[in-house]
């Protein structure tokens, strides 16, 4: 059972002024490179729900980039709910997004630290693998959040939203939008980026539905995570298009980057703009009617679930097989297939909600 509440939804916040933002975790690329691990790194042995909540543990948080805003938040979370659980709390972290080699070595040090814990969002799904490995075969429980690496590589990973929500949802809300009728675009991060790349495929499934027989998809765009391509490419789509109704973009590099090309142009209120986006990079746009509704989850939910989830893992109350289930708060998570742990439906944001909502 997850929290049907308003909380919830991609990626590191857009930092900084005009377009110097900074990468997302919604458009993280990956390597195709990468061989996939598909077996889980469950340990052996049976899960006992009922099993004491270990007290006095040490977790490590260990983000893509330390003093991002949106991994600060999400780290806060994680904070928040290890002291509720009576353990601690440690961050460490590379500055740059790209630094794979750097949360290489910040795992070998949470392992030589012995920590219980590890919960992590990594940067490359295959590149962390022996030294997360490692730290299992020392006893240390591995969590990933927001940016999983191959099943084989971890205990459980802890997802925003499911992949099919994300790239339904989105479709929902343009459509409404525009009227169920008319030509749309997206703006996605990377040509090669995984998660964009599944989620753009709901998407399509979504249009499928004869609701969408009036709308019609011209042209997928990338802006590579980069403020000024995105922007760039949003101008692109609108002189290749000029009867285009809408964009979806679901990276909140994207989003934004279109939001500001909009905001000062003559498509301002014309062309409908929604995606994945941070609430206090979006509410300027929201309130002067470049945007009227986008998508996203609270990062300190997510983070403080991927907390809770190490506790469990450390306490034997899950060992990260498919079925198993555990508390969190008031509220019930069952791993699903590879260990993954929904956080649940994205929050939709709007004029109405915007303002309690500060990440």
């Amino acid at each position: 059972m997850r929290k049907p509440s308003l909380r919830r939804t991609c990626a590191a916040l857009a930092a900084g002024t005009s377009l110097a933002l900074t990468l997302t975790a919604c458009g993280g690329t990956t390597k195709s490179d990468v061989k996939n691990d598909d077996t889980s790194a469950a340990s052996a042995g049976t899960a006992d729900p009922n099993a004491a909540t270990k007290k006095g543990l040490t977790v490590g948080f260990l983000p893509k980039q330390v003093n991002n805003p949106y991994f600060t938040t999400a780290d806060k979370g994680g904070e928040k709910a290890l002291a509720e659980l009576g353990s601690a709390y440690k961050e460490v972290g590379p500055s740059s997004a790209t630094d794979t080699a750097g949360q290489v070595s910040y795992v070998n040090t949470l392992t030589q630290q012995q920590v219980n814990g590890i919960a992590v969002s990594a940067q490359d799904p295959g590149a962390l693998c022996t030294a997360l490995k490692q730290a299992m075969s020392n006893g240390i429980k591995v969590v990933t959040y927001d940016s999983d690496t191959d099943p084989g590589c971890r205990n459980a990973f802890v997802s925003q939203a499911s992949a099919e929500d994300l790239g339904r949802t989105e479709v929902q809300l343009l459509a409404r939008q525009i009227g169920y009728k008319g030509e749309i675009a997206i703006l996605s991060a990377a040509q090669t980026a995984t998660n964009q790349n599944t989620w753009i495929g709901y998407m399509k499934d979504e249009l499928k539905d004869p609701r969408y027989k009036d709308v019609e998809l011209v042209k997928i765009a990338y802006g590579n995570d980069d403020a000024q391509q995105s922007f760039q490419q949003t101008q692109g789509l609108l002189q290749e298009h000029p009867d285009l109704k809408g964009i979806i973009s679901p990276t909140t590099v994207g989003i934004k980057a279109a939001a500001q090309y909009l905001s000062g142009s003559k498509y301002r209120g014309k062309v409908r703009l929604t995606g994945l986006g941070t609430p206090n990079d979006m509410r300027t746009y929201v309130k002067n009617g470049t945007v009227d509704a986008f998508e996203l989850w609270d990062p300190a939910a997510l983070g403080g679930l991927a907390a809770r989830a190490a506790v469990a893992l450390a306490s034997g109350q899950i060992t990260g097989k498919e079925g198993e289930s555990f508390k969190a708060g008031a509220t019930t998570y069952t791993l699903g297939k590879d260990g993954v742990i929904t956080l649940g439906r994205p929050t939709v944001f709007d004029a109405k909600n915007i303002d309690t909502f500060n990440f």
